[in-house]
């Protein structure tokens, strides 16, 4: 991974990374975002209104990374594009039946591309054949599209984060390690976008991306705030929020407006409509701290889903799990066992953590309201299993699909079992309101344990969920 020059992480041609943009007066509108050595030829992209408009975002060390905005029409199904010669099929129709992806932690702490490629990526290759069969009009990322952990470590001044920080840091040394952080978050972005399987998945379906806490670094805003606010932790930050709008949403400040409910990206929560369908991801991390999870910029977003249209479903995007097992049990024993308390930022990290609990309870009211005018599906990842979760309402309940760990290693059954004993001891943040976790279709416990990710369709206007399991293979359909 390194280029030779003092452990100088390496960077990867990569590209063309398929972004959606939204969908409107006929047309899909689109990014491509591509990464080059600079010396060589600029690429091209071209569809059928013509040569693409080409922006450069960062040129760092002889690296380009670029951005190409086009359109396709939405009469042709797919639609198509022509990148330095090669044509790529796009699925352009959102008024009818389509059929949407959702995937969640895309690698691991430790040693993430030390795995052979087939084996890492076998999910991204299962779902790029279920493509070919019944092509995708969106993938949805659902949080840690990148473990970054290591990075944050990659800096001499870095090596202790969060345990350790070094003091009386100097402008220049600070700067060094911002240089450092960035070369290494694009190395770790480059890599992923030119491993086949994924890039393959890139080039032909569009994404919409939310970030959750390993984009930055483990339990980033759970940590303590000495930790967070430090200039160490501020400029880790920085670099992992300045990566992710560049390679996740092909963006820089500027961008920002037009693309995020909040025009100074102090949180970065997004809303797309659809024909029928509603899309909306708040920012988990931006603004989160030990004491909250969003803050007034995240919550502005949300709270419009009160007074505002709706379509007739309504995805919400929750990096973090939102219907869970009762977690303020495990907090309590934590905090009597001193060798445990280290473990106290992984669930301050929950919305079912005993910090959040008002604001866990003001999501939910939130989303009966939503309820009582839509259908509403809550989509999250984070855990690395596989679950379905229902919140009783009034007109409706609210549907919660975990997907989570397309590369990520399945975790032991025995942390499966757990969760799953934890679970039956019910939770109920809002009175009247229970919430039960059930296996899927076909499983007999309520987690399942195995690499996954989610398929979402719609047809004659019903949406229905299935999970891709790596052992089991596809579940029946869930209706929603």
């Amino acid at each position: 991974m390194t280029s030779g020059l003092s452990g100088v992480p390496s960077l990867h041609p990569f590209g063309p990374v398929l972004l959606f943009r939204g969908v409107g007066d006929g047309q899909v509108r689109l990014a491509a975002l591509v990464g080059y050595p600079e010396t060589a030829p600029r690429p091209s992209l071209d569809c059928d209104t013509g040569a693409a408009a080409y922006t450069e975002l960062l040129r760092l060390d002889g690296f380009v990374v670029a951005r190409f905005d086009f359109a396709l029409s939405c009469d042709a199904t797919p639609g198509q594009y022509v990148f330095n010669g090669q044509s790529h099929a796009v699925q352009t129709r959102f008024d009818t039946d389509m059929t949407l992806a959702f995937a969640s932690c895309n690698g691991q702490e430790h040693g993430d591309f030390d795995r052979p490629e087939p084996q890492r990526n076998a999910m991204w290759a299962r779902l790029l054949a279920d493509h070919a069969r019944q092509p995708f009009a969106l993938l949805l990322h659902g949080g840690d599209q990148i473990y970054a952990d290591q990075d944050a470590k990659s800096h001499p001044l870095t090596e202790g984060w969060p345990d350790s920080l070094p003091r009386d840091v100097t402008a220049a040394q600070m700067l060094d390690v911002e240089r450092c952080l960035r070369r290494a978050f694009m190395a770790r972005y480059t890599r992923l976008f030119a491993s086949s399987a994924f890039a393959q998945v890139c080039s032909q379906i569009p994404s919409l991306a939310m970030w959750d806490d390993h984009d930055i670094c483990d339990g980033w805003g759970s940590l303590e705030r000495s930790r967070t606010r430090s200039g160490i932790g501020q400029t880790l930050f920085t670099v992992a929020r300045e990566m992710f709008l560049l390679f996740q949403h092909g963006a820089r400040e500027a961008d920002i407006p037009a693309l995020f409910a909040d025009p100074e990206g102090l949180a970065l929560g997004w809303h797309y409509r659809l024909p029928g369908l509603d899309i909306i991801a708040p920012d988990l991390r931006s603004e989160r701290g030990r004491r909250q999870i969003m803050g007034a910029r995240g919550w502005a977003m949300m709270e419009g889903l009160r007074s505002g249209p709706v379509a007739e479903h309504v995805f919400m995007v929750s990096s973090v799990p939102l219907l869970g097992p009762r977690l303020s049990i495990i907090e309590r024993i934590m905090m009597l066992i001193p060798s445990m308390q280290k473990y106290e930022d992984d669930l301050r990290d929950q919305w079912q953590s005993r910090a959040h609990r008002a604001e866990w309870q003001r999501m939910l009211s939130l989303c009966l309201e939503v309820l009582e005018r839509s259908s509403m599906t809550v989509l999250s990842g984070e855990i690395h299993l596989a679950t379905q979760a229902r919140m009783t309402g009034g007109r409706r309940d609210l549907i919660q699909l975990i997907a989570s760990g397309i590369a990520h290693d399945a975790p032991p059954q025995g942390y499966a079992r757990a969760l799953g004993w934890l679970a039956g001891l019910g939770e109920a943040p809002l009175p009247s309101h229970p919430i039960r976790i059930s296996p899927l279709p076909g499983q007999t416990r309520r987690y399942v344990a195995e690499r996954n990710y989610l398929v979402l369709h719609r047809q004659a206007g019903q949406w229905s969920a299935a999970w891709e399991l790596e052992s089991s293979g596809r579940t029946a359909p869930l209706a929603l």
